[in-house]
Parts: structure tokens; sequence; C-alpha cells
């Protein structure tokens, strides 16, 4: 990984990582313009499956280099898209318990299990440089694109709720800085540790469990009937960045990464401690009273988004516990 001061605005098509992906990268890049077959079988978290999504999803941001406009809707590609769709939401409602019950599980994310030992203490603790390059490295995927996923619900919300959620949109856009929407944040701390800091720029570095955390973003983005799960999605990343972020801060003062790492990092402390008042009271409880049908959905979104982070934790920890690079 070198660093870069060239940004472009599209990235070129990632590698393939099996026969779904690959088919689908074909696809976009006009060497195959046959009908896509339904995906074979394949593990819904796996790097292949994931990685064909997320194709499809980066259709309707930022696109790619040499891939037509057009492409975004093409009937065959959406239509692809829709049985993968359906094959990750089938595995994630299976893999988490459900229900309705919002402030249950809103407190759940307001306390840290005593004793919890995730990348971002491992980090504080002892983690290397190295391995502080790496986790940036992965969370790329989407912060280099930080809340557009979640900007796509707000045509979908009506009165506080909107409001509301614009507000912590506003502040994760610079305040109509563009020097300081935490995008651009984070693309001057990867080249200030090293790395290529181009959007999708090192997609094939990044692991598939961290693509699912991101296609699940873009999924309820895109659809009107999770927009509640967009908002619990949301939920999991606001209240509980502050303390992670607090010690990816003292990970970067210990490891003398620099002022724009650690600025990234002190950035979220604050605002993400403001967000998560907001989400609770100006998002989160007047969608709920508008519509208290969605408490299902809400919930799927924390617990969904939980399951996928704690997968991409685990594997990150499994790596360097054995001295392994996590990165693919």
């Amino acid at each position: 990984m070198t660093a870069t001061n060239t940004r472009r605005l599209a990235p070129h098509l990632p590698s393939g990582r099996g026969p779904i992906s690959q088919a689908v990268i074909d696809h976009c890049a006009g060497r195959t313009r046959m009908p896509l077959s339904s995906p074979p079988s394949s593990d819904p978290y796996g790097d292949d499956l994931q990685l064909a999504l997320y194709v499809c999803y980066e259709l309707h941001y930022r696109g790619f280099d040499g891939v037509p406009d057009s492409m975004e809707w093409d009937l065959d590609l959406v239509g692809f898209r829709l049985e993968l769709e359906a094959i990750f939401l089938e595995q994630l409602r299976l893999d988490v318990a459900g229900g309705d019950d919002v402030e249950a599980e809103i407190a759940g994310l307001l306390s840290e299990p005593v004793g919890e030992r995730g990348i971002s203490h491992h980090l504080a603790r002892e983690g290397t440089r190295e391995q502080f390059a790496e986790y940036v490295t992965h969370r790329s995927a989407y912060h280099l694109k930080e809340a557009d996923p979640q900007v796509l619900v707000v045509s979908r919300m009506d009165g506080r709720a909107k409001a509301g959620l614009v507000a912590v949109e506003h502040d994760e856009y610079g305040a109509g800085r563009a020097s300081d929407m935490h995008s651009e944040l984070y693309a001057e701390m990867m080249q200030e540790l090293g790395l290529a800091s181009g959007y999708g720029e090192l997609v094939d570095l990044i692991s598939g469990s961290v693509l699912a955390e991101v296609n699940f973003m873009s999924l309820c983005g895109l659809r009107r009937e999770l927009r509640a799960a967009s908002v619990g999605q949301f939920a999991v990343i606001e209240l509980t960045s502050s303390p992670g972020s607090a010690r990816l801060v003292r990970a970067a003062q210990r490891l003398r990464c620099g002022p724009a790492t650690e600025h990234y990092y002190a950035e979220h402390v604050e605002a993400d401690a403001v967000h998560e008042q907001i989400l609770r009271r100006e998002v989160i409880a007047p969608l709920l009273a508008q519509e208290p049908e969605l408490a299902p959905d809400l919930v799927f979104g924390i617990q969904a988004s939980q399951l996928l982070g704690g997968r991409f934790a685990d594997e990150v920890g499994r790596a360097w516990s054995t001295g392994r690079s996590s990165l693919r």
C-alpha cells in the first residue's frame, strides 16, 4: 500500500473473488451481456457474494471507471442483485433474535460489557502501527463515503424524524465545509498513514466481513420497507462510536500516527456524543411515535449491525492473535 495524492472520482472495478462476483464484474465491464443466472449456493456472508453485492451497490454511488452510468439500472443486474439480497437478508433474519423492544436494544448500545476486548481495546493497549493501518484500510470501505448510505433514507422519512436525521447528516458532511466532511478527514488520515486514499482504491485488500457491513447499510438505504432498519443501523454507529474513538485517539498518540489521525477520531468522540442524543430523541422517538409498527424493523437493524460488526471483529482478532495480517 502506497500513499497517493491522486483521488479518482470513480474507482476501477475490483478483482473477482469467486463465480458470483466475477459474473457481476464481467457484466459491468461488458465482457458478458447474457442474462445473469440465479446465484449458486454460496456463503451469505462470504467474500464472493458480498463483493458481488458491493459492486452492484457502488453503481448507485460513484460507479466504476469505464462502466457506463446506465449500468446502475441494468435490468439483468438489478434482478440478480435482488436475488443476492434475498439470500443475505434471509440469513441475517435467521441469525438475530428479533423482537420489538427498541428501548432494551438502545440500552444495550449505551453500555459496554465489562472486560470487553474489541479491536479498539487492542489497538489502544498493544496494537502495532501496521495493525492500526490495517484497521483503517478495512474501514475505508465505509468512511470514504461516510454517511452516504444513511442519507439515502432521508427522503423516506417525515416530520421531526426527518429533520433530526438531516441534523446528524449535516455534521457528517462538515456542516457545509467540504474540508471538514468526515470522508475528507478520513482520507487525510489515510494519507498520513501512508495509505492510498482514493475512493474504492483498496477494496481488493478489504475483508468480505467489512463489505457485508457496508452492504447492509446500502441495502437498508435503498429499500423503503427497511427505512427503520437503516435508522437502527445508524444508531449502532452513532451510539457506540464515542468510547471506541477515544481509545483510537489513545492508540494514535501511543503509536505516534500524527495529527490527522488523532483529529479524525477526536472529532468522533465529541460529534457522536451529540449525535447519540439527536438520534434517540429527535429521530427514533418521533419515528416510532408516528409509525409504531416499525419497531421490529428498527430492532432488526440494530441486531444485524451488531452481528456483522462482531463477525468482523472476530475475524481480525483471530488474524492478529496468530501474527497474521487481517488484509486479503
